[in-house]
């Protein structure tokens, strides 16, 4: 693995391009397509900033819900196990364990928790306008 530049240097100079000289210089399709470009790269950008506090929010919420397990030592398999985590609490809501109760209330503020994450990757405005509402 390189020291420099990094992804995020990487995704940056590729987004600076985009944003500050081909839009500027194209019009019709071709600008809206380097704008889109533009929004793809700062999306990756906070997904992968984000990525690994995300990941062990989520391990923690699924923890509190199903009981604590070790969490696997590589993002890989931290993802993987996530997956099957959440086909169990999937599999739980499915059978009725959250229509009420505790259980329901935590899986509630567990979802809420984990879609306002991915809500922050994806476009943090969409977050900063729910929290003034």
């Amino acid at each position: 693995m390189h020291d420099r530049p990094t992804y995020d240097e990487l995704l940056a100079a590729v987004e600076s391009w985009l944003n500050d000289q081909l839009m500027p210089s194209v019009q019709g399709a071709a600008q809206y397509n380097a704008r889109v470009a533009t929004n793809v790269i700062r999306t990756v950008r906070r997904e992968l900033q984000a990525e690994e506090q995300a990941l062990a929010q989520e391990w923690r919420g699924l923890d509190l819900l199903l009981g604590p397990q070790e969490r696997p030592s590589t993002m890989a398999l931290t993802k993987q196990a996530l997956h099957e985590r959440n086909a169990e609490l999937s599999e739980r809501i499915r059978a009725g364990d959250a229509d009420r109760g505790r259980f329901r209330e935590l899986t509630i503020a567990h979802l809420r928790d984990v879609v306002h994450a991915k809500l922050a990757a994806a476009n943090p405005r969409w977050v900063e306008e729910d929290s003034e509402a």
